[in-house]
């Protein structure tokens, strides 16, 4: 088919928006054929079926590539906590934080969990979201671990979203357990395991001082290399320990929420060619006042993705419109940087080469918005333009 009549943001390489008036986009099953003005539309599609889009703007679909989309209950009276003065790093040293999730995601039932996991991937369908990352590290456990992600596989098979999923073992460290011991007798063992179930298709890390130090992770990263797994870090997110700097020597997709990395790990990323995820729904959440070093990233080449990190303590967020405001607003982020975060970056953080931008080859997932312009969907707030969501070719 052929939707014509469109302004299409193509955000082709080195074009900026890559912005075409009056364009036709020709979709052959689940894949772009060819784009461009509508007069230059070749003569071998002019027979196909055309839908006219009557003016709207056509973005390449959204991508959320950091979210914790799948937990048990909710983290609301450690928020009031935190406005009464407590910082996040009491709340988790006196066992709220991510403990506290895990114990309720640990007693929650597969379907549950599966239930209230589709409530947050349908808000993110709504606003064009076609492909999310999701994250296991609230079971610390191997049959809770083992259970998120089985949960997150689903939501691929119960919506039309595609779903990569990212191992999360190294999240915490369980209550009653050394670091050191955690990591090697249940973490890397269900690490193991999930990976000969199919259940893994990146690592990640949680490298911090409330966390595991940036030796501990490497004994991590090590095995998901064996394994051939893809990494990813939770690096510099309250302090600098290094794990930015780990994350760009293992080669990773990206290191993420990176509000304390410096100049020189900014140039680490870029030697490696690792995205920086930024994700201000935690900065805000959290009320911290130190920013990602975004100028040291366009000033080295780092690219920059954008995410929700949807989860149920430091970001209770599942606008990834609202994440691309914040991006904006908090961390002056361009609206084309927040564009390209959400799209070509954010394909690129999951190791997606075939999203992200509308050109031939690339697969049709697709936005069509009642916009005029790109920079509307980070200007506005609370506010959903999307029109229609085209998936794999299909709406």
């Amino acid at each position: 088919m052929i939707l014509t009549n469109a302004k299409i943001a193509t955000l082709a390489k080195g074009t900026g928006f890559g912005l075409i008036e009056a364009g036709a986009i020709v979709i052959d099953g689940a894949t772009i054929a060819w784009v461009g003005r509508e007069t230059d539309l070749p003569a071998e599609y002019a027979g196909l079926e055309q839908h006219d889009m009557q003016g709207r703007m056509i973005t390449p679909a959204l991508i959320d590539c950091h979210t914790h989309l799948v937990f048990g209950g909710n983290r609301a009276a450690e928020f009031e906590l935190r406005l009464n003065g407590a910082s996040y790093e009491e709340v988790a040293r006196a066992g709220g934080g991510i403990i506290s999730t895990v114990t309720a995601t640990r007693t929650a039932t597969e379907d549950a969990l599966l239930t209230d996991a589709l409530t947050r991937a349908d808000a993110l369908i709504r606003e064009g979201v076609t492909l999310i990352e999701v994250k296991s590290g609230y079971g610390l456990d191997t049959d809770t671990e083992l259970k998120m992600l089985r949960v997150a596989r689903k939501i691929a098979k119960m919506r039309p979203i595609d779903v990569r999923t990212s191992f999360l073992g190294a999240h915490a460290v369980p209550m009653g357990m050394d670091a050191d011991t955690y990591i090697d007798e249940i973490c890397i063992p269900t690490l193991r395991t999930a990976h000969a179930q199919g259940l893994v298709d990146a690592v990640d890390g949680f490298c911090e001082g409330i966390a595991f130090d940036t030796a501990q992770i490497a004994r991590v990263f090590d095995v998901a290399q064996e394994l051939g797994l893809p990494v990813k870090l939770h690096a510099e997110q309250l302090s600098n320990i290094g794990g930015t700097q780990l994350a760009a020597t293992y080669g990773a997709l990206s290191a993420d929420h990176v509000e304390y990395a410096t100049p020189a790990d900014a140039a680490a990323l870029a030697r490696s060619g690792t995205v920086a995820v930024l994700l201000p729904g935690a900065f805000y959440t959290l009320r911290e006042t130190r920013m990602p070093p975004v100028q040291a990233f366009r000033d080295h080449g780092v690219p920059m993705a954008l995410a929700t990190d949807c989860n149920p303590g430091s970001s209770p967020l599942a606008s990834l419109l609202l994440a691309m405001n914040m991006g904006c607003t908090l961390f002056r982020l361009t609206p084309l940087e927040a564009m390209q975060g959400v799209t070509v970056q954010a394909a690129r953080a999951l190791g997606c080469a075939d999203r992200g931008r509308i050109v031939a080859g690339m697969r049709a997932d697709l936005a069509v918005w009642d916009a005029s312009h790109p920079a509307e969907l980070a200007y506005r707030i609370g506010f959903n333009p999307l029109h229609q969501r085209i998936f794999g070719g299909a709406s």
